[in-house]
């Protein structure tokens, strides 16, 4: 099989509503660029019919449509991994399948990566997320910029262009909490950004839960940096040497002023505060710690259940709980997959 220009690598969980809507206006998008190109979606155990959907749509285009299926649900950064392990392109781009990143865009990333850029970011402009969604994020690009030196101005924005050789280094980690775009960053040579629409959601609700937005920026900093743990060093230090001054200044005033009752309070506050500190000490290391017994155990990331493509030469007949397709029979295997 020929191997095509660009991939589009799309993961999906329970998005039937919206699927209909992204086929009609994702393939003349792509059909309008002149170049070579396969689509590549990945099902994340969505629990509605987007995997008869994805099926019939591969039924529709087999020459330019693939389709893995997971056999559960394992976040949408392993449906992206591994949707990066079945590309053949020479240039990927990731989008996300509510159509809030409009496919027409991805023109835009093609030319940069056309230009000879390996990493092409996207800012979402005029962004249709809430106040607090937007905001939120601020700080968050603002904080992670300061812990992990990686300059993403919209670390959220999924629909981001990759050169072959970032996708094969990608392919080749094995780290178990990972965020892409920052991990594909590091690997770059020449990193871009440009400007993209973003529209509302077309259909359903974010899949992302304040404490997924929240674990998954733990995930980020984590991953990425040793920084808090340095922060934490100097808070302890910095307490350490209050504390010590503390207990010079109440001896003092033990001589000069006798016991003093009052005092009590303040060594409670005090004692709290530094409970505090070491509670938070506990828990970070402990966000290290974890990810570290999650990758000495050496499980696989996700499993995959079949893939939907259409193979060089013979193809068999795969029948599943949603639908039945094409299943490949070279080097995807139905079963356990180690990525």
């Amino acid at each position: 099989m020929n191997r095509p220009q660009l991939s589009v690598v799309i993961p999906v969980y329970n998005e039937e509503a919206g699927l209909a809507a992204l086929f009609a206006r994702l393939y003349p998008a792509l059909d309008k660029l002149g170049v070579t190109y396969e689509v590549v979606f990945v099902n994340d155990g969505s629990r509605d019919r987007s995997a008869a959907l994805l099926a019939e749509q591969y039924r529709a285009r087999p020459d330019v449509t693939r389709v893995v299926l997971f056999n559960g649900n394992y976040g949408q950064h392993m449906a992206i991994l591994a949707g990066f392990e079945h590309t053949r392109g020479e240039w990927v781009i990731t989008l996300d399948a509510d159509l809030q990143n409009p496919p027409e865009e991805i023109g835009k990333l093609v030319a940069q990566l056309a230009a000879g850029h390996d990493y092409v970011g996207t800012v979402r402009m005029n962004r249709q997320d809430t106040w607090f969604r937007r905001n939120a994020s601020r700080a968050m690009n603002r904080l992670r910029e300061r812990i992990t030196r990686i300059r993403m101005t919209d670390q959220g924005c999924m629909l981001r262009g990759y050169s072959r050789h970032i996708v094969d280094t990608v392919n080749q980690c094995r780290e178990i909490n990972t965020f892409i775009p920052a991990l594909a960053y590091t690997f770059a040579q020449n990193p871009t950004e440009v400007d993209v629409a973003h529209e509302e959601r077309f259909a359903g609700e974010s899949k992302y839960s304040l404490y997924s937005l929240i674990r998954l920026n733990f995930d980020l900093v984590t991953g990425f940096s040793v920084v808090p743990l340095q922060w934490l060093s100097g808070v302890g230090i910095t307490l350490s040497a209050a504390s010590g001054v503390l207990f010079i200044v109440l001896m003092a005033r033990r001589f000069l002023f006798g016991s003093e009752v009052q005092g009590v309070f303040t060594l409670f506050a005090v004692t709290f505060c530094l409970l505090g500190v070491i509670l938070f000490g506990m828990g970070l290391l402990g966000e290290y710690i974890g990810r570290i017994y999650q990758q000495v155990r050496q499980r696989p990331r996700y499993l995959v259940q079949a893939v939907l493509e259409e193979p060089a030469g013979r193809a068999e007949r795969a029948t599943g709980s949603n639908a039945s397709a094409s299943l490949s029979t070279g080097a995807t295997e139905l079963g356990s997959h180690t990525s």
